[in-house]
């Protein structure tokens, strides 16, 4: 009886999951396009977005509106986005954060840190991190407004 109970208790903290099940988002420290260094853990904290996109990048593209108004309405109670473009050269990049007002970090990264997060073989890719800087979701392709801010707002509740 008593094993039985004990299998029981196992497999159902086994289904409860919750934080511990999520992996701890790859380190990195960029710079930049303003010149500041730009260090994943130093957003320990803070729920972050890491946005692995290209200015040539259609979906992408569509994205940035949402992406502005999200850091805008939801960093003050503590998102952090991080634009990580794809691009190979870093003027059309700060043409676009010009042109689309993006008001969050931006820098260029290269196929070595796509690689660190799984591989980033289509764009846009979005990495969902903690506060504990664990990966709490990952978004391959365009997602809703609404859908993320919905993710969103529970991790900031959490």
């Amino acid at each position: 009886m008593r094993a039985i109970a004990v299998a029981l208790i196992v497999a159902i903290a086994a289904c409860r999951g919750g934080h511990d099940d999520r992996a701890i988002a790859p380190s990195f420290a960029v710079t930049d396009l303003g010149g500041a260094r730009l260090d994943l853990a130093a957003l320990r904290g803070k729920v972050v977005i890491v946005d692995f996109w290209a200015t040539w990048c259609g979906p992408c593209r569509d994205e940035a509106p949402a992406l502005v108004a999200l850091q805008a309405e939801l960093g003050p109670r503590g998102l952090q986005i991080v634009g990580l473009s794809m691009d190979d050269e870093e003027a059309p990049v700060r043409a676009f954060v010009r042109e689309h007002g993006l008001n969050y970090p931006v820098a260029v990264a290269d196929a070595a840190l796509g690689q660190r997060y799984g591989g980033v073989l289509g764009l846009p890719v979005k990495f969902v991190i903690d506060r504990e800087g664990r990966i709490a979701s990952r978004h391959a392709g365009p997602i809703a407004a609404r859908e993320l801010a919905a993710e969103l707002t529970a991790l900031l509740d959490e």
